[in-house]
């Protein structure tokens, strides 16, 4: 099996890309948060992971507006550098909004029907193997029941999703045609909140690990050709709004298809960065490997961002010194 891997990646200190997204303000129920776009500077330590942990991969897809790290080694045989206008039809574009780059990466030229989707926050921190992502040919996932909480923008896309979900798929039906799963030991404690939620007629929400997704093409195409008007009209948003949804989407619905192969949610772990006093168990993580995958997600207020950047570049520096070959 040919796995890729595509990661998107924004320089929100460059220039002109500020001036072309101020051009475009935006406007009610948008999200233009500066940590949408700020750059924790570590992203060579996500090459340095992929190398040193998961050298089968077949190619890298590394996906801007056209900006690139300085230090980007552009001849790398693995490596292929994708503008959004190679893959995402032009009346999208510009965007400085995640969704459209993300609900159209199943476009991008030669890649492969297999491919892992990271955002740029997300981490390779000890040795994976194709199994850990793709097991008989079927993404590895869990199909975990969770409860959606409308207190902030993303819950609101989430939602969005969900009645997609339910628009199409009976609840009941779905985990009966696929019971162990759903009913499935390797979720481990989370699999309380399938059997707390499951007596609820409709799906009221999915677990999202906020980790590395594995995903086939299909799964992108057949939602596509089911909800084009729902997809293009995100699309049709430079900005995130709440009336959006996300590839998520796109995984919950081969979930509910049972297009999937249970596994672990303790391949990884999510860490929403606030403040530095919230870091020591982060900065821990990555210094004794703990995970093989890392999502360290950018909500830190201003006054701590400089230092925890500079703390997060010390750790990773730790567990990856040397240069990988995707760096110049």
């Amino acid at each position: 099996m040919e796995i890729d891997f595509v990661i998107t990646w924004v320089d929100g200190n460059d220039e002109s890309w500020n001036k072309l997204k101020n051009k475009y303000s935006p406007k009610n129920n948008t999200d233009a948060r500066v940590n949408r776009y700020r750059d924790l500077n570590i992203l060579q330590y996500w090459f340095r992971g992929v190398e040193q942990f998961a050298p089968w991969v077949r190619k890298i897809h590394f996906v801007t507006c056209g900006h690139l790290p300085n230090w980007l080694n552009l001849e790398h045989p693995k490596l292929n550098i994708v503008n959004h206008s190679d893959y995402i039809p032009q009346e999208y574009l510009p965007t400085f909004s995640s969704h459209p780059i993300e609900l159209n990466i199943h476009r991008i030229k030669n890649l492969s029907n297999y491919f892992v989707y990271f955002n740029d926050d997300t981490f390779i921190t000890k040795p994976v193997k194709k199994s850990d992502f793709f097991h008989k040919n079927l993404p590895c996932d869990m199909a975990i029941l969770d409860a959606i909480a409308l207190t902030e923008k993303i819950s609101y896309i989430n939602s969005n999703n969900i009645n997609i979900i339910n628009k199409y798929f009976n609840k009941k039906k779905v985990i009966k045609n696929n019971f162990f799963k759903w009913i499935n030991l390797k979720y481990g404690k989370q699999l309380y909140r399938t059997l707390v939620l499951f007596p609820w007629d409709n799906f009221t929400g999915l677990f999202s690990p906020h980790l590395p997704i594995a995903y086939n093409k299909k799964t992108f195409e057949e939602v596509w050709n089911k909800e084009y008007e729902l997809l293009n009209q995100t699309c049709m948003n430079k900005f995130r709004s709440t009336s959006d949804v996300n590839h998520w989407l796109f995984r919950y619905w081969r979930l509910v298809k049972g297009e999937f192969y249970p596994c672990s949610p303790l391949i990884g772990k999510y860490y929403e960065v606030t403040s530095i006093s919230s870091c020591n168990d982060i900065f821990n993580s990555i210094l004794k490997k703990k995970y093989k995958l890392l999502c360290i997600n950018d909500s830190i207020v201003e006054s701590d961002f400089e230092i925890i950047k500079k703390n997060l570049a010390f750790y990773f520096q730790k567990i990856l010194p040397s240069k990988s070959s995707f760096e110049v």
